[in-house]
């Protein structure tokens, strides 16, 4: 993905012939790193989003808003102070760089008109928002700060002058010449690959848009410098030439491209990408539409792992726990099942003391258990008497009995815990939005497997989140559970008593409900929801999946079982051969 210096370049060229001239409405910051602005121009509210985040920093025009914090951070407040009711006078690229400038004029205290600089930059974990004075260059404030301690090359601190981030003798592209492009090539390392002599030497090149110009000189991008012959050159420049020549006419035509099922993105630009091919390729008329797409998607992606790092991590650990506690508790059931043999020993030595002599560390013993009576040799400790040896054997005995006991009745429970364990992991992997996380989460605290407020978490229990929702081939409602306490809801409130239910076959999944709503189930429906249990569990990305299915009525919840864990009987089974392209026929509802 590339958010380089041509992108930011056709965003730019939106924003101006948007926002510009536009009046600043209202200023929020959702995000420790993020600033939405909603502009208003000729009776149209237009929203941008300006975000610093390491892993997706970007500018563009959004139809997204965010859940905004009760107390507006202090970076936001300054925002609102000398930009609220601004009027955008111009929007500009630093250079080909990423940085992108937002000149404001807005009236101070004293009733004055000034020009506030807010600067954009966008350079990966380097990014940054920060208001300037643009006639002074005198830095108000950063979303980032940053110390000398972190930069000494550059510091961004209120107060100080702003330093324009440096360009490392890049060329800017939009305005070489073929002599230019020569003397770069040949002052380049004779080794280096063509594609990133491209990016090193021009300001604003991304690998993606250097190895779409190799592509269209039919050159490998592998090749080096030195392998290039002087005609080489004259077509490598010619491609680069042509492609220079639409950013600086706007020929722009953004695009996004996605894999086979369309799950995941493959690339996005604002010029088309030969390099792909002609299929799953998405355009559209504005740039912003297509990373609005593309960004809204993987920036919630993102924080939901960003937010589940610490809940899977703690919950991995019990899982662990929980499984090293099992084994220790089969091994020990089998250490139990031999107890009879301590019973035995302590029955001989008892009938015969008479005959055991102190000091000796065993004697073969008449064996009265055994049909034969053959001798048993029969371990002693030799600093015990004979019926101090008896008394340890007996109490052996009897611990290791009440262990058997004991031990039947918690290895069940130790076993259940790690089923729910896992289902929780796999609801955490699962999970498409903060809020599937935040249920995880309070589920978790009133469990007691995570430190929180429980009287909260109960409070905010009333309201659970909507399952997946589907509409089989046939037209019938298929419902799919996204974490416990989604599958709990679905299962045991949602679901009527003839509905249809299915759960994959002894591991971790979703609850799959059939609405019947008084029809009769098709085969083809049968299987489309089948498929959706396996895609929706972990054997997803197994071939071959078993799964259950039963009435509704035939599924129970135990007393005390944990969320999502229920039990079932009346089944029947069916083996799924689990494909992608396969689900993906499957409509999926947006409720």
């Amino acid at each position: 993905m590339s958010f380089d210096g041509i992108v930011t370049n056709s965003i730019v060229k939106e924003l101006n012939n948007t926002i510009k001239g536009g009046r600043i409405d209202k200023i929020y910051q959702p995000e420790k790193d993020e600033i939405l602005i909603t502009v208003h121009k000729t009776g149209v509210n237009y929203k941008f989003v300006l975000s610093a985040s390491s892993n997706n920093p970007r500018i563009y025009l959004t139809s997204f808003s965010k859940e905004n914090p009760s107390h507006p951070p202090v970076f936001c407040m300054l925002l609102r102070k000398h930009l609220s009711g601004g009027i955008i006078l111009n929007v500009e690229q630093y250079e080909m760089d990423r940085v992108v400038f937002l000149d404001i004029s807005s009236v101070n205290e004293l009733g004055e008109f000034t020009e506030k600089r807010l600067i954009i930059e966008i350079m990966g974990k380097h990014s940054n928002i920060i208001m300037i004075d643009k006639d002074t260059l005198r830095i108000y404030d950063s979303i980032k700060r940053v110390t000398e301690d972190m930069s000494r090359v550059r510091q961004i601190l209120p107060g100080l002058t702003y330093e324009y981030p440096l360009a490392k003798d890049k060329v800017n592209p939009t305005n070489t010449n073929f002599d230019e492009f020569l003397l770069l090539l040949r002052n380049e390392n004779k080794n280096t690959a063509i594609y990133k002599a491209l990016y090193l030497n021009y300001m604003g090149l991304s690998p993606l848009i250097s190895k779409e110009i190799c592509f269209l000189s039919d050159l490998d991008i592998d090749r080096t410098i030195y392998s290039l012959k002087d005609e080489d050159i004259k077509t490598l420049y010619n491609s680069f030439y042509t492609t220079m020549g639409k950013v600086n006419n706007s020929d722009f035509r953004p695009m996004y491209i996605t894999t086979n099922n369309s799950l995941e993105f493959i690339a996005f630009y604002c010029i088309d990408l030969e390099q792909f091919g002609s299929k799953n390729k998405v355009y559209s008329d504005s740039i912003s539409k297509i990373l609005d797409t593309y960004y809204s998607k993987r920036d919630i992606l993102d924080r939901v792992t960003q937010k589940s790092h610490s809940i899977k991590k703690s919950v991995q650990v019990k899982l662990d726990r929980a499984k090293s506690k099992l084994g220790k508790q089969k091994e020990e059931l089998m250490d139990s099942k031999d107890r009879g043999k301590y019973k035995i020993y302590g029955d001989l030595i008892s009938a015969n003391l008479y005959k055991i002599p102190r000091g000796v560390v065993s004697i073969d013993l008449e064996n009265f258990y055994d049909e034969n009576l053959n001798e048993l040799e029969v371990p002693l400790e030799v600093k015990l008497s004979p019926v101090e040896n008896a008394q340890k054997y007996y109490k052996r005995y009897s611990k290791l009995k009440n262990a058997n006991q004991l031990l039947l009745e918690q290895i069940p429970v130790t076993e259940n815990e790690i089923e729910y364990l896992e289902n929780v992991l796999h609801g955490i992997d699962s999970a498409i939005s903060v809020e599937d996380i935040d249920e995880i989460k309070e589920e978790l605290v009133a469990e007691g497997y995570l430190k929180g407020n429980i009287k909260k978490s109960k409070k905010k229990k009333e309201k659970i989140s909507s399952p997946y929702h589907y509409l089989s081939s046939d037209g019938i409602h298929i419902y799919v559970g996204k974490n416990n306490r989604q599958n709990d809801n679905l299962t045991l409130k949602f679901a009527n008593r003839d509905d249809i239910w299915f759960h994959v076959q002894n591991m971790p999944g979703s609850h799959v409900i059939i609405r019947l709503e008084g029809n009769s189930v098709p085969d083809s429906t049968l299987e489309e929801a089948a498929l959706l249990a396996a895609y929706h569990s972990r054997g997803k990305n197994n071939k071959l999946v078993p799964v259950d299915y039963t009435e509704k009525k035939n599924v129970k919840k135990s007393k005390n079982a944990k969320p999502g864990m229920v039990i079932y009987d009346n089944f029947k089974t069916i083996l799924v051969n689990l494909t992608i392209d396969l689900v993906q026929k499957i409509t999926k509802v947006e409720d």
